[in-house]
């Protein structure tokens, strides 16, 4: 029994390769165009609380980008704890790579442990819930 080229190609190690590159490019990617150019803190004229140096809505926009780009990849086919860790990894790597250096105090392995920590958390709920409604909306179109 031969498969069809789609069931290898989607599934085989090309694919997925090529799917993990992606993935690790465009989560680091996203860092840099949200959150990597600003370094501004913020402080609040009325009560002198600093905050920053990221604005909610470029958070806000960051995750929403992150979340469109691995549920595509999960859609596309990409192994979800493949497609997983490269998020994180690349996401969080982008991160270190510009916290580290300028970090007098050490606390950014603290941000570094969060980032990896939230992220894997955010990528297996995000993977459940994809999934499942794949596979929901697959066995409703067959009945």
């Amino acid at each position: 029994m031969t498969s069809t080229f789609a069931e290898r190609g989607r599934f085989g190690f090309r694919f997925q390769l090529l799917g993990v590159l992606a993935v690790a490019l465009l989560s680091a990617s996203a860092w840099l165009a949200w959150l990597g150019w600003d370094h501004q803190y913020q402080v609040d004229p009325a009560t002198g609380v600093e905050s920053g140096p990221y604005e909610a809505w470029q958070v806000i926009g960051c995750a929403l980008s992150l979340l469109v780009l691995f549920v595509g990849a999960l859609l596309a086919g990409v192994r979800p704890w493949l497609a997983g860790a490269a998020l994180t990894l690349a996401f969080t790597a982008a991160w270190t790579a510009q916290a580290a250096p300028d970090d007098e105090s050490g606390m950014y392995g603290v941000g570094m442990i969060m980032l990896l920590v939230g992220l894997s958390v955010a990528t297996v709920v995000v993977a459940a819930v994809t999934l499942g409604l794949q596979n929901w909306w697959r066995a409703r179109r067959r009945s």
